[in-house]
């Protein structure tokens, strides 16, 4: 999905699987997913962009994880479970649409898949992929095990022997905790079988599966945890600096993300081993990968710790070109999409650019300025994806309810229309001369900010939406299906 491979247009669909329906209060991955798969087929769509697909805490965010490669036990088909005897019921039923209640939902899952956890007995196939993803499993399990025997506390909280992860304390809580860390092994088993079983069904349709990649990680994670001397905290383990954007479109006090950061200079004199195995993990679940915040590779925004705000932080620099080509060196050509929204200067564009990756032109944006604004579809080129808006955009629909007078009258001229509806802007994205254009889900169902994903500096609210069953209509597939085949995608 980078160049060469680029020049072939397409179309797709951005849908995270948590907004599935279904009435097991949040998307699996089990006959939803695979019934979204067929209605892609239908529609002549040939992708499927996803969010990360890691675990995620009570607010539900996929980007504030306890590990950069494990899988969401919340997406586990609890159907499966029942068809093959691990349950003798899934969970409570709840409206198909009903928004995902993550606080209620991890616990009445994580009592459902222990219960499921207790009928079963490994198998071959169990053993070959926990040998297999030894690399990330081993320190998963036990770090999720050792936060479930702290009470939830972060490692950092731990007495200080398992805090620093003294050999002696590692072997005792192995052979203490041994059945609850076979228990996250297992969730993590199932993760994968059901995550193969929905890729393998897109693929042989002709669907391309677009993952997500963050940048940072989170600091109460088993990757901090297990590899600490590649990330800059103090001797307590606490951050040094943290990471964040400052002020932009999305925030006037910036974005403090609290995410710890790299040592680039330690990693480097490692050959990115750490980065080598998180792209070759995101392989194997994806066909191509978004990179988001692509700019910080080139130069990060780091934010003393104990600040309010992201206003006072500085840029440091990345490792730039030298991680990206040590990564293909070891896994050949990068499919990646590279995020580059927010402050770009020209050495982010030269370091995209030179790397061939294609970028992200966002249409909400392409209004706000006048003909020369690099997002508006005729400045577009081939190695782009153009989207109408992102999971961390309003919807369009409110988008253009809030849109200033001159966003609006800008809009009208350029669509030639003076009554404007979402889907103008679907086509707008269609006929892009970029190779790829994807839409959220939200947009082809032309529904308002009720439905918006994320609200970045909002806590509240936010990951929770999902659609009803009716939504994947006959009518809805053949108006995309006529969309791809006038504007050849």
């Amino acid at each position: 999905m980078t160049h060469e491979s680029s020049s072939r247009r397409a179309a797709g669909i951005l849908l995270h699987p948590t907004s599935l329906p279904g009435n097991a209060g949040i998307g699996e991955l089990g006959e939803e997913a695979l019934r979204f798969v067929r209605f892609l087929r239908r529609a002549d769509q040939r992708l499927w962009q996803v969010l990360p697909l890691v675990p995620t805490g009570p607010d539900g965010s996929p980007y504030s994880s306890s590990s950069a490669f494990a899988g969401n036990p919340l997406l586990v088909s609890t159907g499966r479970l029942v068809e093959e005897g691990l349950l003798e019921e899934g969970p409570e039923p709840t409206p198909e649409d009903a928004p995902v209640d993550y606080p209620r939902l991890i616990s009445s899952r994580r009592e459902l898949l222990y219960r499921a956890f207790t009928r079963w007995r490994p198998d071959d196939n169990f053993l070959r992929f926990r040998e297999e993803n030894a690399f990330w499993l081993e320190d998963h399990a036990l770090y999720e095990a050792l936060r479930e025997a702290h009470g939830g506390r972060p490692w950092t909280r731990w007495e200080p022997a398992l805090r620093d992860r003294r050999p002696e304390a590692l072997k005792r809580a192995r052979r203490e905790l041994a059945e609850e860390i076979r228990y996250h092994q297992f969730v993590q088993h199932r993760f994968q079988r059901d995550w193969d079983r929905v890729r393998s069904a897109a693929n042989t349709a002709g669907v391309q599966i677009v993952g997500d990649l963050p940048i940072f990680v989170s600091h109460d994670s088993a990757d901090v945890w297990a590899d600490r001397h590649l990330f800059r905290l103090d001797d307590r383990g606490e951050p040094a600096a943290i990471a964040g954007v400052p002020p932009d479109y999305f925030s006037e006090t910036g974005q403090l993300w609290g995410n710890p950061l790299y040592d680039w200079e330690r990693m480097e004199r490692e050959g990115y081993r750490w980065w080598v195995l998180r792209m070759k993990r995101a392989l194997t679940l994806y066909d191509a990968v978004r990179v988001d915040h692509f700019r910080g590779f080139e130069a990060g925004w780091e934010v003393p710790p104990g600040e309010k705000t992201a206003k006072n932080g500085r840029w440091a620099p990345g490792p730039g070109r030298k991680l990206f080509r040590r990564l293909e060196e070891e896994l050949g050509e990068l499919p990646v999409i590279a995020e580059d929204l927010g402050e770009i200067t020209p050495e982010v564009e030269e370091l995209r650019a030179g790397l061939g990756f294609p970028g992200m032109k966002v249409l909400q944006f392409a209004f706000s300025s006048d003909a020369a604004n690099p997002h508006l579809p005729h400045n577009h080129t081939g190695n782009w994806v153009v989207y109408t808006g992102t999971h961390d955009n309003d919807t369009t629909a409110g988008w253009w309810h809030d849109a200033s007078p001159a966003e609006r009258s800008f809009a009208r001229r350029y669509l030639g229309r003076e009554f404007v509806s979402v889907w103008d802007f679907v086509r707008l994205a269609y006929a892009s001369p970029a190779d790829r254009a994807i839409v959220p889900m939200q947009d082809l169902l032309s529904l308002g900010s009720e439905a918006r994903m994320n609200d970045p500096g909002n806590p509240e609210g936010n990951w929770r939406w999902r659609m009803s069953r009716e939504a994947l209509s006959e009518e809805l597939a053949g108006r995309l299906r006529d969309l791809a085949s006038t504007y050849s995608r």
